[in-house]
């Protein structure tokens, strides 16, 4: 079995997990989650017991923490890696993955964006001087005023 393995890595760089890490600017746990969550291929072990890397490996880790950059989650990006592998599988139904993805950021941005306007006011409402009791900040937290009735429940 050990010849197998040396000979399936015969002429292939391989990696131990501190140095996938590195060079996926990840830390060794990240790798092991992945590896749990079935993000990354399971990789073959030596007979010391330490997990057999290659370049994939990283690669991979890389595509995944690219697409988080990109607001997907990681059961988002586990579907795209099986799109990925998938022959089956054509642009349009990545396009479509990631026309989502848009929409969900255009929402978010859209919220953001209330929630800006909303403190704005607030802040601008608010005389310092006034006492505690009379804060518009807080009856609007409290939903005793105009605004703090307008927000949402």
């Amino acid at each position: 079995m050990i010849e197998d393995m040396e000979e399936k890595y015969d002429g292939i760089i391989t990696y131990k997990i501190g140095e996938v890490a590195k060079r996926a600017d990840v830390n060794k746990e990240t790798v092991r989650y992945y590896e749990k969550r079935e993000l990354i291929p399971k990789p073959d072990r030596r007979r010391s017991g330490y997990r057999i890397f290659t370049q994939q490996h990283i690669d991979q880790i890389t595509f995944i923490k690219r697409a988080q950059e990109l607001g997907f989650t990681l059961s988002e990006i586990k579907e795209l890696l099986e799109l990925r592998v998938d022959e089956n599988t054509s642009c349009s139904e990545i396009k479509t993955e990631a026309q989502q993805k848009y929409q969900d950021a255009v929402q978010k941005i859209n919220d953001l964006q209330r929630i800006k306007e909303t403190l704005t006011a607030l802040i601008d409402s608010c005389s310092e001087d006034s006492p505690v009791g009379d804060c518009p900040i807080l009856e609007a937290l409290e939903g005793k005023n105009k605004t703090g009735k307008q927000l949402r429940t």
